[in-house]
């Protein structure tokens, strides 16, 4: 999809300075769990664009990404102050590692990274998939999405700083798909855990955000 304006349909808290905004989906608009769109405004006669990854299972009607809300920021404060009914432009959809139907997937995920998480994990749920979600942050975001999860018959793992103990003690079989979200160094660190485990780390289906804040 090229450069299109598309309507808000919702904008709500999904944690600490962190919410999800929810676009109405363009005639046309076909993306998969684990790609990204760009989003782009434009402040002071400057324009912005910013790539966020989807964080809905699919695309049927509507489409959501996360955003976190850096207070000193710009794209981000103004996406969380939008009304149903705005238009935002947006581009894509991007990416090439995304959920293809596996029959079992652990996904891993650092701060940020559990946007596309819960969204893979939703989707290959859905899909009579085996799923196992690790989420590693001090200020767990889509709570309730994870819960559901966990109690639709995923496994969830929280943890606070550092994945490999909770992937070493995974019990789900080790030919799972991998996926991987976050910042730079949490993706280098997950992958090389994986790898220590016993997974196929050239499977994965890696998705850095570059350098953290």
């Amino acid at each position: 999809m090229d450069e299109t304006a598309v309507r808000v349909r919702e904008v709500r808290d999904v944690g600490t300075d962190t919410v999800a905004v929810v676009f109405e989906s363009p005639d046309g608009f076909a993306a998969e769990p684990g790609q990204f769109v760009q989003v782009f405004a434009e402040f002071e006669g400057e324009r912005e664009g910013r790539f966020y990854t989807l964080s809905s299972p699919d695309v049927a009607e509507t489409f959501e990404v996360t955003v976190e809300v850096d207070p000193e920021g710009t794209l981000g404060p103004w996406l969380a102050s939008r009304d149903p009914g705005d238009e935002v432009v947006v581009s894509g959809p991007f990416g090439d590692d995304y959920y293809e139907g596996e029959d079992s997937v652990v996904v891993l995920a650092g701060g940020p990274g559990v946007g596309p998480a819960v969204a893979v994990g939703e989707r290959a749920l859905a899909a009579g998939a085996d799923v196992t979600v690790v989420y590693q942050d001090d200020e767990p975001v889509h709570e309730n999405r994870l819960a559901a999860l966990s109690n639709a018959g995923a496994s969830v793992v929280f943890v606070v700083d550092g994945v490999g103990g909770a992937v070493r003690s995974l019990t789900g079989p080790t030919d799972a798909v991998p996926f991987v979200y976050g910042f730079a160094e949490f993706c280098e660190a997950a992958v090389d855990a994986l790898g220590a485990a016993g997974f196929d780390t050239d499977a994965a289906k890696v998705e850095s955000f570059g350098p953290a804040p």
